[in-house]
């Protein structure tokens, strides 16, 4: 089967700048605007929702395929020099690149990917984005990202040094995304991902420790969590890229919370708490031009329709956690009204590790 797979995408690439059609019919009966779509259906479907997703769940293996999409693709500049920004080779140099500070713990996922991508026929920087794509799709309140196809495979390793740290300054974070084409807005707009993220090697005594307390559906609760007061570390705390967090179980990173407070951030931040459609929107339009990043879109094909429909938030309105207000909420932004939101009743919560 995975053999004919092989053979139909390589058929795909071929015609990749065939005319593109108002609407195709693939064999599997999948409607798409482009014939050279139709291959990526049956490795949707059979390898990543079926293999690495575990029948199409918002886990682990999602919330670590769209931070591996972020880390293969922000090594890269605008001005050259450093990588080839969303071209798979965190994937295909994983024994290079997973040795970096800044991906540690990315390996468990690069693991998990490899011999799946080794079946897919894809190119690397296919299978990350493609897989980024599809399991943030399984998250219900997310975006349907876009996903383009095409890319040829990576030549080299990214260089060490291009991934904003937990420790970082504000500065340094935004320096960064500046030198791959990013702006503040946009910067705050791809930390959206943040809502269904845990760390892992922060505290390694606490794998898995989420970044809010809703780790499994996509919404604004992390915007404003990061901006509750802090009452204590969730496991051995302090450690380097922590700062105090407001509920027990949940790590608040320290780039977070100083991009929250910053006059250069804090408003993009602010601006996002319960605001559903804002964060989705933008967030949507980050990651676009993100696995765009050292690559030719009109040398790809859009295939975005090979990537399921997230199910919608029956209420994206957001609430305080238990034992918490408006009080405790630390304004860095004050000339933005901040939304007015209920608290949820009883004693404050746990949040369970992913």
């Amino acid at each position: 089967m995975f053999t004919r797979l092989v053979s139909i995408v390589a058929l795909g690439a071929a015609v990749a700048n065939a005319a593109i059609t108002r609407s195709v019919r693939c064999p599997g009966g999948q409607v798409t605007s482009n014939r050279a779509c139709c291959a990526l259906f049956p490795i949707v479907d059979n390898l990543l929702q079926a293999q690495l997703f575990d029948g199409a769940e918002c886990g682990e293996e999602a919330h670590s395929a769209l931070r591996l999409s972020f880390h293969d693709a922000i090594g890269f500049s605008i001005h050259g020099g450093k990588g080839g920004g969303a071209d798979g080779s965190i994937l295909a140099f994983n024994k290079t690149e997973t040795a970096f500070h800044a991906n540690g713990g990315i390996s468990d996922i690069t693991d998990e990917q490899f011999p799946i991508f080794q079946q897919s026929g894809l190119s690397a920087g296919d299978f990350v984005h493609l897989a980024a794509a599809v399991g943030t799709a399984n998250c219900p309140g997310a975006p349907r990202l876009k996903f383009f196809f095409g890319r040829p495979p990576p030549q080299a390793p990214a260089p060490d040094l291009t991934i904003p740290e937990p420790t970082d300054d504000v500065t340094s974070i935004l320096a960064r995304f500046a030198d791959a084409g990013f702006s503040p807005a946009e910067a705050v707009a791809l930390l959206s991902s943040h809502t269904v993220a845990a760390a892992d090697v922060v505290d390694v005594t606490i794998p898995g420790t989420p970044f809010d307390s809703t780790p499994f559906t996509f919404d604004t609760q992390v915007f404003l969590e990061v901006l509750l007061k802090g009452r204590l570390f969730p496991g051995t705390g302090p450690n380097p890229g922590e700062v105090e967090s407001p509920l027990a179980g949940e790590m608040r990173l320290q780039s977070d919370f100083v991009l929250s407070q910053d006059p250069r951030t804090a408003c993009f931040w602010q601006a996002m708490v319960d605001n559903q459609e804002r964060m989705v929107t933008e967030f949507q339009a980050a990651m676009e031009k993100l696995q765009l990043l050292g690559h030719d879109r009109n040398k790809l094909i859009d295939c975005s329709d090979v990537v399921p429909v997230p199910k919608v938030l029956a209420n994206p309105q957001i609430k305080f956690p238990a034992t918490f207000d408006r009080a405790d909420v630390q304004v860095a932004c004050p000339e933005l009204r901040f939304p007015n939101l209920a608290t949820v009743a009883g004693a404050a919560p746990t949040v369970a590790p992913v």
